[in-house]
C-alpha cells in the first residue's frame, strides 16, 4: 500500500527502493529483524507525507533541491540495508555496527519529518505569504491604476477629417477670459464627442490644463454625487461621504482647489435636456476654470453655442473613402457618381459615413450600385445600419422627453423627401394636427 502510494517521481522512486530493500531483508537476518520492522514502520507512518511532498513540488515547480539532503539519506540508507543482506556469517563482530547505522537511519528519518520538514513548511509558508502579498500589491496598484483614468479623455480616432478647423475655434474660446461655461451642439451623429476628444488632445490645450483635463460622459439621469465620487478616486483621493448634492459640489471645489496651481478644463460629454441646473452647480467659482458641454442641445442660458455642422461633400467623400478602405485604384473601379450618392444619402453625417463605409467595405461593385439603387426608392443609409438606427432611437428617446415635439418630429416624414418644406405649411399643420397655440406652444417657434 505504501509503495503504491509514493510511486512515480524522484522523492518517490527513492522512497519506494528503500521500502522495498527493508520489506525484503527485514526476515532474512534475525539480528536486524527488530531494527528493521522498526524502520518500516516509520517508513509507512512517512509514506503519505512523502506523497503530499512529491505532489506540490510538481504542482509548485519547487527545487529538487530543497529535498535533496532527504534523497541521499534514503539512498545511503538503500545501500546500508542491501549490505545488512549480504554480511557473511564469519564478520559477526561488524553487525553491531551495522546495526547502529540502520538505528541512526531510522532516528534521521524520525528527525527530518519532526523538525527539518517543519522548518521547510514554514519557510514555504512565508514565500507563499510574500508571493500573495506581490499578487495584491500588482492588482491593487492595477485597480488604482484603473480608478485613476476614470475621468482621463479617451483617444479620438486616428482618423478624422473636416474637424481641424473647429479645434481651433473652439480652443480660441477656451483659451480666452470670461467664459467658463462653452457649449457644442450638434445632431447626433456629427461628431461632437470625437471633436471634444480631438480638442482635450491638442498640445496647446494639454500645455495648459495638463493633468487637469477631465472627461464625463452623462446619462439621461445623472447623478451629482456620483460625478463627486469619480472625480475624487481618478485623482487617487479617498472618496468622502456626501451627505447631500450640495455637500458633494463644496467637497469637490475643495478637491480641485488643493490639485494644484494648474487650469482645470472639465468635458461634460452628451449631456440631456433637463441636466442645466446640474451644470450651473459644476460651474464652480474658481480661477481658469473651464467646463465643455456636449449636446444635442444649445443651452441658451450658457451664451451663444458652438454649432458643428455637417460635413462638407469634399471631407464627407474623404471619410467615406477612408472607412470603406477604398484605395486609389479601387476608387477609379467605382463610378463617381455611386460614390456621390451614398456620400449625398449619409447627408454629411460622420457618425453615418463611417458605418455605411464600413458594412461596403471590401464588397464588389455591385454591391455598391444596390445600395444606390435602394436609396433612389427612397431607402436612406439608416436604414442599412443597426448602430445608426441605434443612433435614431436615441434621438427619438431626447424627443420623447416633450410629446408634441416628438409628434411634430416624426410629421416630417409626411412630406417628399430632398424637397424644401414650405414654413407655413408646417405651421399649418401643427395648429390644426395639435393645439400648438391653445397648448401654450408657439407653432412659429417650434419651426425657428
Amino acid at each position: 500500500m505504501a509503495l503504491a502510494l509514493v510511486e512515480g517521481g524522484v522523492v518517490g522512486a527513492v522512497f519506494g527502493e528503500l521500502l522495498k530493500a527493508v520489506l525484503e531483508v527485514k526476515d532474512k537476518i534475525l539480528q536486524f529483524n527488530p531494527v528493521l520492522k522498526k524502520l518500516k514502520s516509520t517508513l509507512e507512518s512517512i509514506a503519505p507525507v512523502i506523497h503530499e511532498i512529491q505532489k506540490y513540488h510538481e504542482q509548485l515547480d519547487r527545487k529538487k533541491e530543497e529535498l535533496r539532503g532527504l534523497i541521499k539519506q534514503m539512498e545511503e540508507g538503500k545501500e546500508l540495508v542491501l549490505k545488512c543482506s549480504k554480511i557473511p556469517r564469519w564478520k559477526i563482530w561488524s553487525k553491531p555496527h551495522y546495526h547502529d547505522e540502520l538505528c541512526e537511519l531510522d532516528k534521521a528519518l524520525e528527525r527530518f519529518f519532526k523538525f527539518d520538514l517543519t522548518v521547510q513548511t514554514a519557510r514555504t509558508g512565508l514565500e507563499t505569504l510574500v508571493k500573495v502579498d506581490e499578487i495584491h500589491n500588482k492588482v491593487m496598484n492595477s485597480v488604482v491604476t484603473e480608478m485613476k483614468d476614470l475621468c482621463a479623455p479617451p483617444p479620438p480616432p486616428k482618423f478624422t477629417v473636416g474637424l481641424d478647423g473647429h479645434v481651433e475655434e473652439l480652443k480660441r474660446r477656451l483659451l480666452k477670459g470670461g467664459v467658463s461655461v462653452i457649449v457644442l451642439t450638434a445632431a447626433g451623429g456629427l461628431g461632437k464627442s470625437t471633436l471634444a476628444k480631438k480638442l482635450c488632445w491638442d498640445k496647446q490645450v494639454k500645455g495648459k490644463f495638463g493633468d487637469n483635463i477631465f472627461f464625463l460622459t452623462f446619462s439621461k439621469s445623472p447623478n451629482l454625487k456620483t460625478i463627486a465620487q469619480n472625480l475624487f478616486q481618478h485623482k487617487g483621493q479617498k472618496v468622502p461621504e456626501f451627505l447631500s448634492d450640495e455637500d458633494a459640489v463644496n467637497k469637490l471645489g475643495n478637491l480641485l482647489n488643493q490639485i494644484g496651481e494648474k487650469p482645470i478644463l472639465l468635458v461634460l460629454d452628451d449631456v440631456w435636456s433637463g441636466s442645466e441646473a446640474l451644470i450651473e452647480k459644476l460651474n464652480l467659482q474658481l480661477p481658469d476654470y473651464k467646463i465643455l458641454v456636449t449636446s444635442r442641445f444649445a443651452f441658451q442660458r450658457f451664451g451663444d453655442p458652438y454649432c458643428l455642422k455637417p460635413l462638407s461633400n469634399k471631407d464627407a467623400t474623404t471619410l467615406l473613402c477612408q472607412s470603406a478602405s477604398l484605395t486609389e485604384s479601387s476608387s477609379n473601379i467605382l463610378d463617381e457618381d455611386f460614390v456621390g450618392e451614398i456620400v449625398k444619402g449619409c447627408r454629411g453625417f460622420p457618425l453615418a459615413l463611417i458605418l455605411v463605409g464600413g458594412s461596403l467595405r471590401g464588397k464588389p461593385v455591385d454591391i455598391w450600385q444596390d445600395r444606390v439603387r435602394e436609396w433612389s426608392k427612397g431607402n436612406l443609409a439608416l436604414d442599412f445600419d443597426v448602430n445608426l438606427l441605434d443612433q435614431l432611437e436615441q434621438l427619438l428617446e431626447v424627443l420623447g422627453t416633450k410629446e408634441i415635439i416628438k409628434e411634430c418630429f416624426m410629421d416630417l416624414g409626411l412630406f417628399p423627401e430632398d424637397q424644401k418644406i414650405p414654413a407655413s405649411a408646417l405651421i399649418d399643420m401643427w395648429v390644426e394636427l395639435h393645439k400648438l397655440d391653445e397648448d401654450g406652444l408657439k407653432a412659429n417657434d417650434l419651426h425657428l
